[in-house]
């Protein structure tokens, strides 16, 4: 089946347990929370739900969190995890926002997956709605995954720097408003506050109502419009380790615009050096 951007958690119950149909829990959560997302997942998810873990699935060769793996490890943990590449996938997590599901939704299509969806609302609407919740780890048998990078999805440190001069393409902070303007701490030690020159600032919570669920198509325009972003045109979107970011890529994804790219690095990398340029204040 053809599976859309964004699925409902009433949607996802009448669904759950189709055969091709693979769910997984994406949750993630900064340091500073003391929230262990494993063991949150131990503890109850949504029946059937695989456990995908964001920091293992990543690139260990260097100090930034969570980098893009090779397509060829990704491939082979997805494996491991009992993927198939006929599988459809709806990923969720405990934000409240989707954030680290909307990562996972990105990782997915960046290399080569197309039927992702992430669930509208995440655990948190799906608890508050009283369905079924399992507990303790789900284990497949391998599966057969495969993977491609599409280049095209990833922005690095010199692709960023160069846009300073030419201005190609729209630089979007989906931190919060106080560390893009740098009167707030970042929750990382060492990184400078501030952001990237001439970028925009929209913080990813102004995406999602109340509930966690995403805004609808209008909403999303006008925050877009607000924020002054042209979703027509090409977007790089950044934060603070390149996991919020992706909700912006997912929103525009769902607007039907599917050129944004996300700076992989993004603020640990760009704040943390000392030779890269950063600005003050609001947009």
């Amino acid at each position: 089946m053809t599976l859309p951007g964004v699925v409902s958690t009433g949607w996802l119950a009448e669904h759950l347990g189709r055969p091709g149909l693979r769910v997984l829990d994406a949750s993630w959560h900064l340091p500073a929370s003391r929230r262990n997302p494993r063991t949150e997942y131990a503890a109850g998810h949504v029946p059937g739900a695989l456990f995908f873990d964001l920091d293992a699935v990543s690139d260990h060769d260097t100090a930034l969190p969570h980098m893009l793996p090779q397509a060829d490890a990704f491939a082979r943990a997805m494996t491991e995890l009992g993927l198939r590449d006929e599988d459809d996938l709806v990923v969720y997590d405990a934000t409240g926002a989707n954030v680290s599901a909307a990562r996972a939704w990105w990782m997915f299509r960046a290399f080569g997956h197309p039927a992702v969806a992430v669930l509208d609302g995440g655990l948190g609407k799906w608890r508050r709605e009283g369905r079924p919740l399992e507990s303790g780890p789900v284990a497949l048998p391998a599966g057969r995954f495969t993977a491609r990078l599409d280049r095209a999805a990833v922005r690095d440190l010199a692709d960023v720097r160069a846009n300073l001069d030419t201005q190609r393409e729209q630089v979007v902070d989906m931190r919060p408003a106080g560390r893009f303007a740098g009167t707030e701490p970042e929750p990382r030690a060492g990184l400078r506050g501030g952001h990237i020159p001439s970028s925009r600032s929209l913080p990813y919570a102004d995406l999602v109502a109340a509930d966690g669920t995403l805004l609808r198509p209008d909403a999303l325009r006008r925050r877009l419009a607000a924020a002054g972003v042209d979703p027509a045109q090409p977007v790089v979107a950044t934060c603070g380790s390149g996991t919020s970011a992706c909700t912006l890529i997912h929103a525009l994804h769902l607007l039907g615009h599917d050129h944004a790219a996300l700076y992989d690095g993004s603020w640990t990398e760009w704040g943390g050096r000392d030779d890269t340029p950063v600005a003050t204040g609001s947009a």
